[in-house]
């Protein structure tokens, strides 16, 4: 299996990162999980607002915003990036209802390659790491690959809300973040397992 990297965003990423958001622009793509970037022509400006909520300064107070991770995966055989995972620390009123915890995406050329599992699964332990219990990530009823993501990662479906900003359904799963204890045997019981 390819080597890759879940690393934060950085200065080092700022040519990958004008070039996914480029491919993305071209395809018509949506860019899910990476804040303002379709706005941010120069790949610099996302780069300090990405460090700006990721750290522990103040946030603005105009707006009802949380602390946010952003990370890019990028592939280690030619460091492209391939994919961008956002991670919100707590969810506020419109992250409860619609955006959950974590938003990603893939570029364009590199989906269908089961880079956007392996990027939510090697997320989730930052996510412990922040103290969540579990997290919630939505998606649209006809986001087939997405809902897929979100299940072998050990999503939930909770519900499905409608958010009527954007005119549209979304699909609520959560995934439990809690260590899972395995079944004890009681004394005398025989294991299903054959020897």
């Amino acid at each position: 299996m390819e080597q890759m990297l879940l690393v934060r965003c950085a200065p080092d990423y700022a040519a990958q990162i004008a070039s996914y958001r480029q491919e993305c622009l071209d395809t018509g793509s949506r860019m899910d999980g990476c804040g303002p970037l379709r706005r941010m022509e120069d790949p610099m400006d996302w780069v300090r607002w990405c460090q700006s909520w990721d750290t522990d300064g103040a946030l603005p107070t105009d707006m009802d915003w949380v602390r946010t991770t952003q990370f890019l995966y990028i592939r280690a055989s030619d460091n492209k990036m391939v994919g961008t995972i956002q991670v919100r620390h707590t969810l506020n009123q419109m992250l409860a209802a619609y955006g959950g915890h974590i938003g990603y995406s893939v570029r364009p050329s590199e989906r269908r390659k089961g880079y956007a599992a392996r990027m939510l699964r090697e997320v989730l332990p930052f996510c412990r790491q922040l103290g969540l219990s579990r997290v919630l990530i939505t998606c649209t009823p006809d986001n087939e690959a997405s809902r897929r993501v979100i299940l072998s990662a050990g999503g939930v479906y909770e519900s499905t809300v409608f958010e009527a900003d954007r005119n549209r359904e979304l699909e609520r799963y959560w995934i439990d973040l809690t260590p899972q204890t395995k079944k004890r045997e009681k004394p005398g019981e025989k294991s299903e397992k054959s020897d």
